[in-house]
């Protein structure tokens, strides 16, 4: 307990100390399948209203029944971290053991299933809407892993359009996100200062467009028609697969073998940037975990070691492919990395993942870090995607950035 107070003393003034925009840590190679849950079907990036209940599950793949320690933090809309207190934004404790974990049953791969609900009895609920971040500890204060997520008071109404580019150059290649904020009960003061705006693409963090300011007010209403700031790459659809039958290929799977643990080899994809768009529902990069005759998918569904494969000439040195998708957070890591395959000709990576539904796409990224997402797959004013705009508030004299209001649509219907 003491190494692990000392480890979140020494990350937390880490932070205060540069007063750096805090980044996500991704889990080590052992812990898969993280998931925020709320009143949704799937798992999806937490944007939950003050006062629901959240629901954090993860797994740990080194059957140790390890025990994992809980830390929630506050921070203002730009990822710095606030200058509040812990007790005026969280009431109870945190800084605690999460409890509620089951080992895998009839499972090739061996797993414990780990479930965090806030509000419980050590932390009973969180006071404020905003920004919070959440980091795991293992039982000697090692730093696992963090995810963000967002809460949100119903305060103002967010109107959302989605329209093709209003610049000729890219209009075939992006798509722009006009912005309708209304209210009746705030009073905006001065709100070039005071509100910010957060605009997502597919619950991507990594991709967001950050603090739009309103380009002119219409009585109670704040107007962003931006031509170029609120525009997005309007990619491609998603590839997918779905492993909820270990036993037999589904969708996108092109056949399975028993080794150590089920193996899925997917059917190899192409380059499509050049060809024409063409319509495919996906889950915009989202997953759900999902088996077949099985009653508990948390415990009874099981790992397989998923095999990609990409018909693609080798890139430059200072270039890599990478899988990406909602899986893993859209991060980047070395379990990502496509090798090529000289003999074969392919770029080929394999790493496990639960059994489920999974959309997944090829992105190239630069020495830099630096990721693409049409170099493969393009990039089309057709394309169906998710939107969501967060609307934050600091009012004159506030200590914090309040998030007043969520809106979201989808380009399906995108006009001109």
């Amino acid at each position: 307990m003491i190494v692990r107070t000392i480890a979140i003393f020494c990350f937390s003034f880490y932070f205060l100390s540069v007063s750096a925009q805090v980044k996500e840590i991704p889990p080590p190679d052992f812990i898969k399948t993280i998931q925020f849950k709320s009143n949704t079907p799937e798992s999806q990036l937490p944007i939950l209203r003050l006062g629901d209940p959240i629901v954090l599950e993860f797994d740990a793949l080194n059957s140790y029944e390890e025990d994992f320690y809980y830390v929630i933090d506050f921070y203002n809309f730009d990822w710095t971290p606030t200058n509040l207190v812990k007790a005026e934004y969280l009431r109870g404790l945190d800084n605690q053991r999460i409890f509620n974990y089951i080992n895998s049953f009839n499972t090739y791969q061996i797993y414990s299933h780990y479930k965090l609900t806030i509000p419980n009895q050590q932390t009973r609920a969180l006071l404020k809407s905003g920004n919070y971040m959440i980091s795991i500890y293992d039982d000697y204060g090692n730093l696992m892993f963090t995810r963000k997520f967002m809460i949100y008071e119903d305060l103002v109404g967010v109107g959302v359009n989605v329209k093709r580019s209003r610049d000729v150059t890219t209009i075939a290649q992006k798509q722009s996100v006009d912005i309708v904020v209304s209210t009746s009960s705030v009073n905006f003061n001065n709100p070039m200062e005071t509100i910010k705006t957060l605009v997502i693409q597919n619950n991507n963090l990594n991709t967001a467009i950050t603090d739009l300011k309103p380009q002119y007010t219409l009585g109670n209403q704040l107007i962003y028609r931006y031509d170029t700031e609120s525009a997005f790459d309007g990619g491609n659809e998603y590839y997918f697969f779905e492993t909820k039958d270990v036993r037999a290929a589904n969708v996108g799977v092109q056949f399975i073998d028993l080794q150590d643990i089920y193996h899925s080899f997917l059917f190899t994809n192409g380059k499509r940037k050049d060809l024409p768009y063409t319509y495919n529902p996906d889950i915009n990069g989202n997953f759900v975990i999902t088996t077949v005759d099985r009653n508990d998918v948390d415990v009874e569904a099981d790992y397989t070691m998923v095999h990609f494969s990409l018909l693609l000439d080798e890139l430059p040195k200072d270039k890599a492919v990478h899988i990406y998708g909602g899986f893993n957070n859209f991060a980047i890591e070395d379990m990502t990395k496509m090798t090529f395959n000289s003999e074969s000709g392919l770029y080929e990576c394999a790493f496990r993942l639960k059994q489920g539904f999974y959309n997944y796409k090829y992105v190239i990224v630069d020495e830099t870090g630096k990721v693409d997402e049409g170099a493969i797959s393009g990039n089309f004013w057709q394309t169906e995607n998710n939107y969501k705009v967060l609307v934050y508030y600091r009012d004159l004299g506030a200590r914090f950035d309040r998030l007043i209001g969520l809106g979201e649509t989808s380009s399906v219907n995108i006009s001109n």
